[in-house]
């Protein structure tokens, strides 16, 4: 039974892979990496302009690579902003240094900063260096901009790809908003700067259990666990 509950998880991202492990186990589910699994370390170009095509997308390259024999879920996700017109959105993860156009792209006199304030965030040197330049460059562009405008949801897209049957795609959301600076040494991206509605700390001092249990992909994860019990199918 468990054999037949297996997911691969298309992400390489640590982070999630860990979050979609601890929350599809709850529900039953045995979840095993793309490494496990025996895919290559390849980079998929995630050229989709939502976080559904892009999550989709991911999917499908992983199940195509196993030869549709294996039931696979990806996730993509990212923070949009209010006061930024809903970006970085699905460019979250790749904010600072970004090269395609638009009002947010890199500028010489901008995202190399973020990387310097980056590299000199001691506090949080335990993220990787993209993740504090790309938080370096969220608090710069909201500098100027008040509690009340910072409002900004995570959003979290999880494609299900199964053997012979249609995709799942299910999407979670949280609203919260944007502090006006990092607090806490738990969680990943954005983390230390988002403070999920009704709560006044951010996702960096949550617990992971406590994280998962309100969070966009915890939400996602859960709307794909329902939609798969309503169809009573074991994959």
């Amino acid at each position: 039974m468990e054999e037949q509950k297996r997911l691969v998880v298309a992400s390489t991202n640590v982070h999630k892979l860990a979050e979609i492990s601890a929350i599809a186990g709850a529900f039953g589910y045995s979840v095993i990496s793309r490494d496990a699994a025996g895919i290559p370390d390849i980079e998929i170009e995630e050229d989709g302009t939502t976080f559904e095509e892009n999550s989709l997308l991911k999917a499908r390259v992983i199940f195509d690579m196993l030869g549709g024999e294996a039931a696979v879920v990806a996730d993509d996700s990212g923070i949009e902003v209010d006061a930024l017109g809903g970006s970085p959105g699905v460019y979250s993860a790749r904010f600072a240094g970004l090269k395609t156009p638009g009002p947010y792209a890199a500028a010489d006199d901008g995202d190399s900063d973020d990387f310097a304030a980056a590299d000199m965030d001691l506090a949080q040197e335990h993220r990787s260096r993209q993740d504090r330049a790309n938080n370096a460059k969220l608090l710069r562009l909201l500098e100027d901009v008040p509690h009340e405008r910072r409002t900004a949801r995570f959003v979290s897209v999880i494609s299900c790809l199964r053997p012979g049957m249609a995709p799942i795609v299910c999407r979670g959301e949280v609203e919260g908003h944007i502090d006006f600076q990092e607090t806490g040494a738990a969680g990943f991206g954005y983390d230390p700067l988002f403070i999920p509605l009704g709560y006044e700390c951010s996702f960096g001092v949550f617990e992971p259990e406590d994280k998962n249990a309100i969070s966009h992909r915890g939400r996602a994860l859960m709307s794909l666990a329902e939609k798969l019990g309503a169809e009573n199918i074991n994959i």
